[in-house]
């Protein structure tokens, strides 16, 4: 999601973290304006040194690749590029530092605000002063004690709200422990990037093709961010591998357009029937491409045609009308359209067996894509080795999914679906609100 705005490389080159999570990010958000770079009290050490730089820096987006290079370690871009950084930076809206709450000589943390609300920063440096981790995130709010005290806060995020916090058993079956509406179907923005990797690996599975394979950026492939594979040249490639990963960690639109061709609409839509009580609501199912166009092209003309037709001619209509619709035509939206009629939907239920079921499919380049980005949950890894993570938002939709496992081998689901069909969400408080009830919900969990 938009506002999940975490970002990080460690200097053992663990898996970077991004924040876009949103279907829409970069389009239906408005550009904040920049904040003047800040002049506080930071120690003259190598972080502080970066520190200064990366304020002034990202007030100003893009900053030229050469200035990235010289102010990150190779690891941290060999994980995050500077086509993904910038897009960060430019979706902050500027950055000012507020005060610090940790410093060492190489690393600083605090708090700063930014066009999209105050976050937690937190800058490391390697041996050799480059930065080596960077990390933005919604500040931590208190956990809940208790499941009343969270239903209370989740039905204050939204008017419209589901939750489930279960156990997944060895069967891969979903013990439900806490519920809130778990079988009701909502929008759930790009959490559908799940059924999209669940297809992806069961046809590489079934040998039709390996996570190695080239998938090739064809223009009418090319969606809009969040995501950086839309800025590569056409007819360029992109492995299997790198484009699951790009479309879960950063939620790359284009990443998933591509996964979605490559494995066939009808396969992705089967697999989403296997974990779905609700699949019939996601046929045809969209590609990014096609639901920018539908919600911002010539709107509401297309997406209203298109709602008027019955399933059989949906497919013909994409295939034809909206094929032929250059994404030039999208223009921003920043309040809700049609998210409980031009969407991908799931119940909490769902997603929790989607989640189950890709654990099953137990394949290392799945598992590394899953845990590329916990968003900000912040979980000790020590009591909970594995964390995956798939969220997704457009105005007026917020969507969190989590699937964690502890040092006993236990594996836990919490998912949170929000949405209001009438105003957009304050996504930089929801999302921090909804980290909190995720984070309270695995420790309650854990003591269950």
């Amino acid at each position: 999601m938009s506002a999940a705005l975490a970002l990080a490389a460690a200097a053992t080159a663990a898996p970077a973290a991004a924040a876009a999570d949103a279907v829409s990010a970069g389009v239906a958000t408005a550009a904040a304006t920049p904040i003047p770079a800040p002049t506080p009290d930071i120690p003259n050490s190598p972080a502080g040194e970066q520190l200064r730089w990366l304020l002034t820096a990202a007030a100003a987006p893009p900053i030229p690749e050469d200035q990235v290079k010289a102010h990150f370690s190779a690891d941290f871009l060999s994980q995050v590029p500077p086509a993904q950084l910038n897009e960060l930076l430019k979706s902050l809206g500027g950055v000012r530092l507020e005060s610090l709450t940790a410093v060492t000589p190489t690393t600083l943390s605090g708090v700063v605000m930014t066009g999209q609300g105050r976050l937690e920063l937190t800058v490391s440096v390697d041996g050799d002063g480059r930065i080596n981790g960077l990390l933005f995130r919604p500040e931590q709010r208190e956990a809940p004690r208790s499941w009343a005290e969270l239903d209370k806060r989740l039905r204050a995020v939204a008017p419209r709200v589901g939750f489930l916090a279960a156990e997944v058993r060895a069967d891969g079956t979903c013990r439900a422990v806490h519920a809130v509406a778990p079988d009701t179907p909502r929008p759930l923005g790009s959490m559908f990037k799940l059924y999209v990797l669940g297809a992806t690996a069961e046809q590489i599975k079934k040998g039709r093709f390996s996570w190695d394979t080239p998938l090739t950026i064809r223009p009418e492939l090319k969606s809009l961010p969040s995501g950086t594979l839309q800025d590569r040249p056409d007819n360029s490639t992109v492995s299997v591998r790198e484009a699951a990963k790009l479309m879960i960690s950063i939620s790359d639109n284009t990443g998933a357009d591509l996964l979605l061709d490559k494995a066939g609409r009808a396969r992705v839509e089967a697999q989403t029937r296997k974990w779905s009580g609700h699949a019939a609501l996601n046929r045809p199912f969209l590609t990014t491409r096609e639901l920018f166009l539908l919600k911002a092209a010539d709107y509401p003309h297309l997406g209203k045609k298109y709602l008027s037709l019955d399933r059989s001619r949906r497919y013909r209509y994409l295939a034809t009308t909206v094929a032929r619709t250059p994404l030039t035509k999208v223009r921003a939206w920043t309040t809700p359209r049609d998210i409980d009629r031009l969407e991908w939907f799931g119940s909490p239920g769902d997603v929790c067996r989607a989640f189950a079921g890709l654990s099953a499919l137990n394949t290392p380049p799945l598992g590394e894509a899953m845990s590329a980005n916990d968003a900000g949950l912040g979980l000790d890894p020590k009591a909970w080795p594995t964390v995956w993570h798939k969220g997704g938002s457009e105005p007026g939709v917020l969507s969190m999914g989590y699937l964690a496992r502890d040092a006993a081998g236990r594996t836990y689901v919490v998912t949170a679906l929000t949405g209001n069909p009438r105003t957009a969400l304050d996504e930089t408080s929801a999302v921090a609100e909804l980290l909190a009830l995720v984070r309270g919900s695995f420790a309650m969990l854990a003591r269950a």
